[in-house]
């Protein structure tokens, strides 16, 4: 039992010292430490490349880019899923002093158009076509003269920053790069050029832009700097114990951070291997490669590890070298935890916690925790980094008590690009990150989430955590997954409604969900309405959109917001 008194608040241990070099220096001693190790996998493109391979092919696409005209600071987007070209425009931007911007893969017309005009891109790397979606189709559409203007001189009203496109596969319209030609382009000017620029770049040099989610607003640009990031995804690969002998298998997207730094650069700092079984996530691709590349780790979202497990073909494949990885990006639930725990093998995974702006880890459970603290907290504080809850006055609270959960230290980002005002609103004066989770911290500095501020449902005075209620209903064996929303009432202001995916073969029905609630769990968070779905919106990084969710649950109920009164 948690004693009021103590304050919500842990610092992190000192050590390892955090790593006071920009990416791109880094990258150069690991290459010389493991040059002839195997750096990379990627199974859908067939390419293995050793770690002094996919050096020789970075510097050379480095010097093609600065080639093109590309200078220091410059913004370059990339717009594709995961391949082997991804990692390459990643280190490469890092090393010419570029700036990389994720595009997110599911963005159309409208949100690139905004992407890349926010942060003025100079150049666009970009597949041409992802299953039924035609991204050239749709650049073009926005910039029509790339059809006529010569490579790297697009003039375009609607996206007036653009100078140049590069594809990744060779396409029609005469103003676009093929990705090969860009290295092609290289001279021994623009690798000294290269060499010069990195001699001059510093960890604090901005390296990367992630566009937030957007749910209430437009999307905001949070800049990220090599001191961010490496440090970041050098201190989530600690936590594994990750050695120059790990394989991880990353299936999660390269463009959000849970690829891109804990992944690749979780990695690279180790000297591991990196293994993408797929462009798209595809839980038989995972399977295969675990078997297949004798994975060490594994990373995924709540909803992928769902799939895994609940694929017809699970217990075929030998995952048996399996031993850590991470499940994070979303809530974790208990019983799923437990399952991966086990019959995947992972007895060492952990979970993590953060998000895109604090780059993004700023808790994790450790390997040597109790299985119990594993499938209930988000861990404790991690390294370097300072966290604290506090009440709607900013006010730290005690622990045991719910409260916004806040971080600083080296993690935070500089801010958000061109957006001074949305920067203070998140980072308050003192330089606390404000995340908008509520969270408790036991008295050993464990953190669980409880819910968003956002999340939250209020009925009829009664503050409810959604999440509770989700951990509950995995427990039925019925329930393959679960998501918990409010809906408008007249008479409470919300009500629960709980939109449940039920395992194949089963036939619950609501009075059995509501039953299996009845004198277990309070009865105000007993759901009122139940659905049972097929799927959930989700974003393409495998959170559930609640408020979609919420506003499909309200229409299909036949709900209306409730009158307000003055």
């Amino acid at each position: 039992m948690t004693v009021l008194g103590k304050l919500a608040y842990a610092r992190g241990n000192s050590s390892p010292p955090l790593i006071e070099w920009t990416i791109g220096a880094l990258f150069e001693q690991i290459v010389r430490a493991h040059h002839d190790r195997e750096a990379l996998v990627v199974r859908h493109q067939d390419c293995r490349l050793t770690y002094a391979q996919l050096a020789r092919r970075v510097d050379t696409l480095g010097a093609g880019l600065l080639a093109l005209g590309l200078r220091k600071g410059d913004r370059v987007g990339i717009w594709s899923p995961n391949c082997v070209e991804w990692l390459l425009v990643q280190l490469a931007t890092a090393k010419a002093g570029l700036i990389l911007v994720n595009i997110n893969p599911a963005y159309r017309v409208v949100e690139l158009q905004y992407a890349l005009n926010k942060v003025g891109c100079k150049a666009l790397v970009m597949s041409a076509r992802v299953r039924s979606s035609d991204y050239l189709g749709m650049l073009v559409g926005l910039a029509p003269e790339l059809r006529t203007c010569r490579p790297g001189e697009l003039r375009s009203a609607a996206l007036p920053d653009l100078r140049t496109v590069i594809c990744l596969s060779q396409c029609d319209a005469g103003g676009i790069l093929h990705f090969d030609a860009v290295s092609q382009g290289a001279t021994d000017a623009s690798r000294a050029q290269l060499a010069a620029i990195a001699a001059t770049l510093v960890p604090d040099d901005a390296v990367n832009i992630q566009f937030t989610s957007g749910t209430t607003g437009a999307p905001k640009g949070a800049t990220l700097t090599h001191r961010n990031i490496l440090n970041n995804g050098f201190l989530v690969g600690e936590a594994l114990g990750f050695t120059e002998a790990d394989r991880l298998c990353i299936p999660v997207p390269l463009y959000h951070c849970f690829g891109m730094v804990m992944g690749n650069l979780g990695c690279i700092t180790h000297g591991a291997t990196m293994i993408y079984p797929s462009e798209l996530f595809d839980p038989l691709a995972v399977l295969q490669a675990i078997e297949a590349e004798r994975c060490t780790a594994l990373y995924g979202v709540p909803t992928m590890f769902i799939a895994q497990l609940g694929h017809p073909e699970f217990s075929r494949f030998d995952l048996s070298s399996l031993r850590t990885g991470i499940m994070s990006g979303a809530p974790c639930p208990i019983e799923v935890m437990r399952q991966v725990a086990s019959v995947m093998h992972m007895r060492e995974v952990t979970i993590a916690y953060g998000m895109t702006e604090t780059s993004p880890v700023s808790t994790q459970t450790s390997r040597s925790d109790p299985i119990e603290r594993r499938v209930s907290t988000v861990g404790r504080v991690q390294p370097h980094v300072e966290i604290q809850l506090v009440d709607e006055s900013g006010t730290p609270v005690a622990r045991g008590l719910p409260g916004e959960f806040c971080t600083r230290g080296y993690s935070v980002m500089r801010g958000y690009w061109g957006d001074d005002t949305r920067t203070r609103e998140a980072i308050d004066a003192d330089g606390w990150m404000h995340t908008g989770d509520l969270a408790v911290m036991d008295d050993d500095g464990y953190v669980r989430i409880v819910g968003r501020l956002k999340d939250m449902v209020i009925r009829g005075g009664e503050n409810i955590y959604p999440r509770e209620i989700e951990e509950y209903l995995y427990r039925n064996p019925q329930v393959q997954d679960v998501s918990v929303v409010g809906v408008p009432d007249p008479k409470y202001g919300e009500e629960l409604c709980a939109c449940i995916i039920l395992r194949e073969g089963s036939s619950a029905t609501e009075d059995d969900m509501r039953e299996f609630c009845r004198g277990q769990i309070a009865h105000y968070k007993v759901p009122r309405y139940v659905r049972f779905v097929r799927q959930f919106p989700m974003t393409i990084t495998g959170k559930v959109q609640k408020y979609l969710l919420r506003e499909q649950s309200a229409q299909e109920l036949g709900l209306e917001e409730p009158s307000r009164t003055a």
